[in-house]
């Protein structure tokens, strides 16, 4: 597996990898994602500033995260002091293809090589509430549970927000 920043050129894949995985999410009641949200616009401005990252596994993308800087103001609900530099992962999916192997991990923990390389101190991450899978993946990282947060451009759903502190 390459866990490599995203080109222009992977759009296509990473439109197929929503239409795999936005109705497995939909099946169990995780409404986060749908046509609109994440799409190739996002992509293409989070490849533009650099911050998407994808995983290949023989030539096939596998995953994909956006590794930012942008913290959501909401993140304050949960006492995060949002004037300390966190590297924050936003839009984590996994090629149902490909679960099981490690991308999901592979993809955080690039997150915190981010972070080191950057001085940061904090990684900070949300997931939708009925998301269970990263909801038992997180703490096993290292991420702890700050509380419950709504975010305004996605109304109506709740997310859980984790916070993983580096020495």
């Amino acid at each position: 597996m390459t866990i490599r920043p995203a080109t222009v050129a992977d759009i296509p894949a990473l439109l197929n990898l929503l239409k795999n995985v936005i109705p497995l999410m939909h099946e169990v009641g995780n409404f986060q994602w749908d046509d609109q949200y994440p799409n190739a616009t996002v992509f293409g401005n989070d490849i533009t500033n650099e911050q998407l990252w994808v995983a290949d596994i023989d030539g096939q993308l596998a995953g994909v995260a956006a590794l930012t800087e942008d913290q959501e103001p909401e993140y304050a609900q949960v006492g995060f002091d949002l004037s300390q530099r966190a590297i924050v992962t936003h839009r984590l999916a996994v090629d149902p293809a490909f679960r099981g192997q490690g991308v999901a991990v592979a993809l955080l923990e690039q997150a915190e090589q981010l972070a080191l390389e950057r001085g940061i101190k904090f990684l900070r991450i949300d997931t939708n509430s009925e998301n269970q899978s990263t909801q038992k993946l997180f703490p096993k990282l290292g991420y702890q549970y700050a509380g419950e947060i709504t975010l305004g451009f996605r109304p109506g759903l709740r997310f859980l927000a984790y916070e993983k502190p580096l020495a």
